[in-house]
């Protein structure tokens, strides 16, 4: 992935007490530039018609233009003269099916490696990674394999929630989960809190928004970051 590369990766896309992107709705207006025309995947989702018209009306808020992959003749021709991407969340084992059933991981990870900028929420901040192993989601589906998009060298946890010492659940926290994932695999994982988002511009990133995140590393204990924090050695 050459240097070029601008992404936005958010946790969620709706948080409590807020509408639909109310809460990274200035980052994302800083993150575009002006007159952007921003093509946007619904992959995640089965209703992708009534999820395109609530992306767009949105984004049209936020000042930029919005049209679905779902409604292209060609979809990776859409990808490749689009101004920018946005990936929703959802389901992320549906939305790697059909990302990979239509050939649009090269498409993509071409166009983001060339610096058209990228945005995705929950699901598709997972499929921005090495692989979706670190998502929340069942496996509705089973696509042909678990590997992602691969612009950044790390995983993500969307949705992290720290473990409640006062909670009666006997099942697995997600620290445990990811600690799981360690044991087998020795990528970094970001358990990004809802709220919390990661920037990219280049090799550089930057940890955004008011809840913060945790790094989960193979041999290390968890290491608590905060917004503001520079993550570029992540990128490395």
């Amino acid at each position: 992935m050459k240097n070029e590369r601008r992404l936005l990766l958010v946790s969620n896309s709706t948080q409590y007490g807020s509408g639909y992107l109310d809460h990274c709705a200035g980052e994302i207006r800083d993150f575009l530039p002006e007159e952007t025309s921003v093509l946007f995947v619904p992959f995640a989702l089965f209703d992708r018609d009534g999820y395109a018209d609530r992306a767009r009306e949105r984004f049209e808020r936020l000042g930029r233009g919005l049209s679905s992959i779902h409604r292209a003749t060609d979809p990776v021709a859409a990808v490749e003269s689009a101004d920018a991407l946005f990936v929703g969340g959802g389901n992320t084992f549906r939305l790697l099916r059909d990302l990979q059933g239509l050939d649009l991981v090269e498409a993509v990870r071409g166009r983001v490696g060339e610096g058209m900028p990228y945005i995705g929420t929950s699901a598709g901040s997972n499929v921005a990674c090495p692989t979706i192993r670190t998502t929340n989601d069942m496996p509705i589906v089973e696509p042909p394999s678990f590997d992602g998009l691969d612009l950044v060298p790390f995983q993500i946890n969307p949705h992290y929630v720290d473990p409640d010492p006062g909670s009666t659940h006997q099942g697995e926290t997600r620290e445990q989960r990811i600690v799981e994932y360690l044991e087998e695999n020795d990528r970094p994982v970001v358990g990004l809190r809802e709220g919390a988002m990661l920037r990219v511009e280049g090799g550089r990133m930057e940890l955004m928004g008011s809840t913060g995140a945790r790094l989960f590393e193979r041999g290390s204990e968890p290491r608590e970051l905060s917004a503001g924090d520079r993550l570029g050695f992540l990128l490395v």
